[in-house]
């Protein structure tokens, strides 16, 4: 039996695990503010509010309901836009985007609603940027976006003496969340958080298969993995960090020690999909997923990733990211197999670049993308490893290239013989995202732009890309 709180009642379904939370929310509760629209995450008309107890609180984010199966939201508090509804007035989402003409067809509203109050429920120090990275998975086609904007900021600004002491007593006494959020960490102390499954197919925050087996998905043998404690959390051992394999994009993205010693990671991170995917998308799904373009995948295998594989008689073994792609969508691991953690360096000591072109820059897939770890001893690079996607049939260690830029000097030169050599180890297809030529050509620039970027004072744009 899977128990949650949908908005201010409980409920209790042995409905198929399989079930997506939208279809659940609209169908057999005749919640119908929650959106269909794309079914692959992408437009945020679905987006719903997950709430977890954690350390006696609840804690609040904004997720896709269309990925989302039933056995995540086991024993948390889901919000659809009915549960937002103030007794006899608007919340301040749902009056912002009134006083500033911020919906016009309606059918993206209630979306954007949803994500506006989740962000007034965990932001700290709130910012008009801040706010607006918040509605980041949303998709309007009438407003232009800017009228929106205007709301995300008359939000903010009714957010700024925000309690952060006691933050949800202030919020329903502001009109930003109705009243009986008071009381739902006590009910949902109350549910039996243990859900088991034991199926063959693992699957945890499901942006992958859902998307690519949305039909099929409903006859899979499935092992829900995300709400696993053992495979939850980030530790660090000296420079070594070790994540498990229930560890989203957003742990990641918010982790202090990463943020501090990676500059920019807060950046590479927010390429990649948008904030309701990457509060469900788990590091360990992008990688078993087997994409050549998934984007952590190259960001690890230019950090010389390493992947822990854990059977079902609780067997493990340790192989290099780097030996996990055999061919296209073909993994180095048996059936029993899962991905139960990823280890590796924190770049402290080298030199860390990551660049990714899609057709819009935010919530899209890379045409190609490539990440780069560099360690210089002065004008000389001691170490290198290049990684690419979108240039093969798996994610691709540019194993040639970095070897030969070991012990080189950082000139014009030695960075155009090696662009050569990384010409000779890619092998890209034409297909919807571009041309071999194009991805040639990207291949080249996206290469030069690391040197660019992490040496700015020897590289000038002029010098390489043309």
């Amino acid at each position: 039996m899977i128990e949650f709180i949908l908005n201010n009642r409980l409920i209790q379904t042995d409905k198929p695990a399989s079930t997506t939370l939208l279809d659940f929310i609209r169908y057999d509760e005749n919640l119908r503010g929650t959106k269909i629209g794309c079914r692959e995450g992408d437009c945020g008309a679905c987006t719903v509010l997950i709430g977890s107890l954690k350390d006696g609180k609840m804690e609040y984010m904004s997720v896709t309901s269309c990925l989302t199966p039933l056995p995540n939201v086991h024993g948390k508090h889901v919000v659809s836009v009915e549960g937002t509804n103030l007794k006899h007035k608007l919340n301040q989402a749902q009056q912002a985007m009134v006083d500033c003409s911020g919906t016009q067809c309606g059918f993206c509203t209630p979306g954007f609603v949803n994500a506006m109050s989740g962000y007034a429920l965990t932001c700290a120090a709130p910012t008009v940027e801040n706010a607006i990275s918040a509605i980041d998975g949303n998709i309007c086609r009438c407003t232009g976006y800017k009228s929106i904007e205007r709301a995300t900021a008359k939000l903010t600004e009714k957010l700024k003496d925000k309690d952060l002491e006691n933050p949800l007593p202030w919020l329903i006494a502001n009109d930003f969340v109705p009243e009986y959020f008071l009381h739902v960490a006590d009910r949902v102390k109350e549910i039996e958080t243990t859900y088991t499954t034991n199926g063959q197919i693992p699957i945890s925050g499901g942006t992958d298969l859902y998307v690519q087996k949305h039909d099929e998905i409903h006859d899979m043998d499935l092992n829900y993995l995300f709400d696993k404690n053992e495979l939850k959390g980030i530790t660090f051992e000296g420079n070594l960090c070790t994540i498990k394999s229930a560890v989203t994009v957003s742990d990641l993205i918010n982790n202090e020690r990463l943020l501090k010693e990676i500059p920019n990671w807060y950046n590479y991170l927010k390429l990649l999909s948008s904030t309701p995917i990457r509060n469900i998308a788990t590091v360990a799904g992008n990688l078993a997923n087997g994409s050549p373009i998934g984007d952590f995948t190259i960001i690890l295998l230019a950090m010389n990733a390493k992947l822990t594989l854990t059977n079902k008689q609780n067997s493990s073994r340790q192989l290099a990211l780097k030996d996990f792609y055999l061919e296209y969508k073909t993994l180095n691991k048996t059936a029993d197999e899962i991905i139960s953690a990823i280890t590796f360096e924190v770049p402290t000591t080298n030199i860390f670049n990551f660049e990714k072109v899609c057709k819009r820059q935010y919530l899209d897939i890379a045409s190609v993308n490539t990440a780069c770890a560099i360690s210089v001893d002065g004008a000389t690079i001691s170490n290198a490893d290049f990684s690419m996607g979108g240039v093969g049939p798996i994610p691709k260690y540019l194993s040639k290239t970095s070897a030969f830029l070991v012990n080189q000097s950082i000139t014009i030169e030695v960075i155009k013989e090696a662009e050569k050599i990384l010409q000779t180890e890619i092998t890209p297809i034409s297909d919807a995202r571009g041309t071999v030529e194009y991805k040639r050509l990207l291949a080249r620039q996206l290469f030069f732009a690391h040197f660019i970027t992490l040496f700015p004072e020897t590289f000038k744009m002029d010098d390489l890309v043309w």
